[in-house]
C-alpha cells in the first residue's frame, strides 16, 4: 500500500493516524464521523493529482453486520481468481470534468464541463453522436422511453427525443424547461411551483409508471415535473440542507439524500392536491452527509454512499414493507460520490479515485467487495453499470457485466468485471489470513 505520508497521495480527510503506530505492525486509523467534512457538491472542482497511480492493498474484506463504528468480524477472503477485472477503454476528450453517465438501449451517454453530450454505441464503444447547446455543465442525465434529460449547470433540463434516420442515430431537441416566460411569469404572479430551481441541479429521476420527472437541487427542494407537458407540478421542500441524490422505485417511491445525514422517503398520493407527496420515514446516516444513492432492481435493498466512505444501506421488509438499517460496506478512505446496482452487485465510486465491485448474499444482509478498480487520477463522480460485456461471450460459470466510470481528471473508462460463483458457506466461514484488516 502506498505510504500515507507521501506528497503524491490524495488527502485523506476521512482518517486520522493514530500516534505511536509500530512500524512493523499494520497502520490502525479511526474514523471521523464529523459532518464538516468537504462538500463535492460545488462544481468546478479541483482533484487532486497524482504522479503515479495509486497501488491498493491486495486485501479484501467483507463489509460488518451492524453500525460502522463497530470494528468488522474478521471473515475468510474469497480466492483472488474469483473476482477480475479489466479496463477495456479509457478515453481523455479534454472536455474537462466527467458530470454524469447514463447508458440506455446500447448507447452510453456521457456529459461533462463542456456545452456537448457525448453519445457512445455499444459493444464496441464508439463515439456516435454529440448533443450541443449554449449551456455547459451536464451535471445529471437520464434516458427513459426513447427520450433524453439532461440537467445544465444553468438550473435548467434540456431534453431530446431519440429516433433513427435511415439506419442512423438521431435526437431531435423537444424543449428546455422551464422556459423562460413561464417562470418568469410565475415569479411575477407570485407563484413558485412553475419556477426553475434557486441553485444548481445535483440530480434526476424518472418515474415512469407515473409519468413524472424528479429534479433535486443544492436549494434543498426536489421539483416534480410532468412529462406529458414539461410542467412543474409540484415542489417538495424536501430537507433542511442541500439535496445530493434521488432515486425513484418502480412503484413510485421516492428516496431524497441530503447533506443533513439523512435519506427520506415519500410516497405519492393523488387526492392531496397541490402536496401530494408526503413524508414516510426518515433514515438517518450515522451522522454523515450523504451524497449518492443506488436501488436494487427488485426495491429490495437502498444504498446511501456517506462523505465519510462509508455505504449505508437498508433492507426492505417483505411483509412489513419498512425500510430497516442493515450495516455498512466500508473499504473507501473518502466521500462515496456515485452508486450503482446490476445484478446481485452494487458498484461505488469515490473521491478517493477507485471504484469498489460488492457482490450481495441473497438475503442483502451480507456483502463482499471482490474488486477494486484502480486507474483515475482523481475523484469519480459518475458511475453506471450493465450486465454483459463489450461483444465478448461468457462462461456458464462466470458472471460478466460492464462498468463506465467518470472522472474529475476528465478521463471516461469502461472496465469488465467477471465473477466467478462463490459459495456463501465460503464468504461466512471465519478464518484468519494473512491479509491485513484496518481498524475502523
Amino acid at each position: 500500500m502506498s505510504s500515507l505520508e507521501s506528497p503524491n497521495s490524495p488527502p485523506n480527510l476521512s482518517f486520522t493516524i493514530r500516534p505511536g503506530a509500530a512500524a512493523s505492525t499494520p497502520t490502525k486509523f479511526s474514523r471521523s464521523i464529523s459532518t464538516k467534512e468537504p462538500s463535492f457538491s460545488h462544481f468546478p472542482y479541483t482533484p487532486p493529482r497524482l504522479s503515479a497511480p495509486t497501488t491498493l492493498s491486495k486485501s479484501l474484506h467483507t463489509s460488518p453486520l451492524a453500525s460502522p463504528l463497530h470494528s468488522p468480524v474478521p471473515t475468510k477472503i474469497p480466492d483472488l481468481h474469483s473476482a477480475a477485472y479489466q479496463c477495456v477503454s479509457s478515453v481523455l476528450k479534454k472536455d474537462g470534468q466527467i458530470l454524469s453517465i447514463a447508458v440506455s438501449n446500447g448507447f452510453v451517454y456521457t456529459g461533462s464541463d463542456a456545452n456537448a453530450i457525448r453519445i457512445w454505441r455499444l459493444p464496441e464503444f464508439a463515439e456516435c453522436g454529440q448533443l450541443k447547446t449554449k449551456a455547459c455543465m451536464v451535471v445529471a442525465l437520464v434516458v427513459s422511453n426513447e427520450r433524453v434529460y439532461a440537467a445544465y449547470g444553468d438550473g435548467k433540463i434540456r431534453v431530446w427525443r431519440r429516433t433513427s434516420d435511415h439506419g442512423g442515430l438521431k435526437h431531435i431537441r423537444l424543449a428546455t424547461i422551464p422556459k423562460t416566460g413561464s417562470y418568469v411569469r410565475s415569479y411575477i404572479a407570485g407563484k413558485d411551483k412553475t419556477m426553475k430551481h434557486t441553485g444548481p441541479i445535483t440530480a434526476l429521476a424518472i418515474s415512469a409508471s407515473d409519468d413524472i420527472l424528479y429534479s433535486a437541487s443544492l436549494d434543498k427542494t426536489v421539483k416534480v415535473w410532468r412529462i406529458s407537458d414539461l410542467k412543474c407540478i409540484e415542489t417538495i421542500q424536501a430537507h433542511p440542507e442541500p439535496i445530493n441524490a434521488i432515486a425513484v422505485a418502480d412503484d413510485g417511491v421516492l428516496f431524497t439524500a441530503s447533506d443533513d445525514a439523512t435519506v427520506k422517503v415519500w410516497r405519492r398520493n393523488f387526492c392531496r392536491g397541490d402536496q401530494p407527496h408526503s413524508l414516510t420515514v426518515t433514515l438517518p446516516a450515522k451522522s454523515s452527509p450523504v451524497k449518492s444513492l443506488a436501488l436494487t432492481q427488485d426495491g429490495g435493498v437502498l444504498y446511501g454512499g456517506c462523505t465519510d466512505g462509508y455505504i449505508n444501506y437498508w433492507l426492505m421488509g417483505w411483509f412489513s414493507g419498512q425500510l430497516n438499517y442493515g450495516g455498512a460496506l466500508q473499504g473507501h478512505t473518502h466521500a462515496v460520490m456515485c452508486l450503482a446496482s446490476v445484478a446481485s452487485y452494487v458498484v461505488s465510486g469515490s473521491a478517493d479515485a477507485t471504484c469498489r465491485v460488492w457482490i450481495r448474499e441473497q438475503d442483502g444482509g451480507q456483502h463482499t467487495c471482490v474488486a477494486v478498480l484502480v486507474g483515475h487520477r482523481g475523484p469519480i463522480r459518475s458511475i453506471t453499470a450493465f450486465s454483459g460485456a463489450l461483444g465478448e461471450d461468457q462462461s456458464s460459470t462466470e458472471d460478466g457485466f460492464t462498468i463506465c466510470t467518470g472522472s474529475l481528471d476528465g478521463v471516461l473508462k469502461v472496465w469488465h468485471v467477471t465473477c466467478k460463483n462463490v459459495k456463501s458457506s465460503s464468504l461466512q466461514s471465519p478464518a484468519r489470513s494473512g491479509s491485513e484488516y484496518f481498524e475502523l
